[in-house]
């Protein structure tokens, strides 16, 4: 399992030291700023069903974050050698993505899962948009793989009693015995969002859509124990790991089904050489050099 970061500020889309890469080779219109060019030398290496999707956003920041997400998983497809136009990005009923692979003979189109299987999710909060990889291993064709990561910090206004009461009916009473045992209160704040990025790692990897009740799942923060309905479910892995962002700390969980293991909570959020974090600008200025050949 992998899992690759980006870090969009949209500030540093104007810093002057981005203009030494030249788009004319890429996107050749003069009367557009840098920042534009590289935005529509991006779009152009999606699909135009992505296109349509990104340009209906009506603030470009969220346009902005959903086409990285479109470029992560199209470099992923590339880099295994596999040729974009023999792939389709599909969705199961609930909504979770999966690729196959397409071809067409005597103008009829064939689909097939890819070989080797390919699992992959994403995820984004604020700054930071991340994607989860691994081999395909259960559950075909999506797969048993989800991540969830959340910004460490309190919304607007709200103290942490008010944050956690408008999500706290999906919470166990373990679980509020732990964020409001005699800790300070940024300790709280962490236990509160390894809890939250677990259970939406743990629904997205079961590809099951919302309406999920969290209280079925319950993270003990404590003793590092994951239990669904109150037992602990088998041939799980739950990966935490953070990303520092300036001052910002982003917190992560990925949930994967393997399979004939026991059930274990790695924290490894000290050293991780499963995760790659990028700036937006220099990867999408990769993805496009990537892309832009196929």
């Amino acid at each position: 399992m992998q899992v690759r970061v980006v870090i969009y500020h949209p500030t540093g889309f104007t810093d002057e030291v981005h203009r030494l890469f030249f788009y004319k080779s890429l996107f050749a219109d003069s009367s557009l700023s840098w920042v534009e060019q590289l935005y529509q030398a991006a779009l152009s290496v999606v699909d135009s069903e992505s296109q349509s999707r990104i340009k209906r956003f009506y603030h470009r920041d969220d346009a902005c974050r959903t086409l990285i997400g479109r470029l992560l998983t199209r470099t992923l497809v590339k880099e295994r050698g596999i040729p974009l136009p023999d792939v389709k990005f599909a969705a199961t009923a609930a909504g979770k993505p999966y690729i196959v692979s397409q071809s067409k003979e005597k103008n009829i189109l064939f689909r097939e899962f890819l070989y080797p299987p390919l699992a992959y999710n994403i995820t984004h909060d604020n700054n930071l948009i991340a994607m989860a990889y691994a081999p395909g291993l259960q559950n075909s064709p999506a797969f048993s793989l989800g991540i969830d990561v959340m910004k460490l910090r309190i919304p607007g206004r709200e103290t942490f009693a008010s944050f956690v009461e408008t999500v706290g009916d999906q919470l166990t009473q373990l679980e509020h015995r732990q964020i409001n045992e005699g800790i300070s209160q940024g300790e709280k704040l962490k236990r509160f969002f390894w809890m939250w990025t677990l259970k939406e790692a743990y629904t997205k990897a079961l590809g099951i859509g919302l309406g999920f009740d969290f209280r079925r799942v319950e993270f003990d923060v404590v003793e590092r124990v994951v239990r669904v309905d109150g037992r602990i479910p088998p041939g799980w892995r739950f990966n935490m790991f953070t990303v520092q962002d300036g001052d910002d700390v982003y917190q992560g969980v990925v949930a994967e089904f393997v399979g004939d293991i026991p059930t274990r909570v790695v924290d490894e959020t000290a050293k991780i050489d499963w995760l790659t974090v990028h700036d937006a600008v220099e990867f999408t200025q990769d993805a496009i050099a990537t892309l832009k050949t196929e």
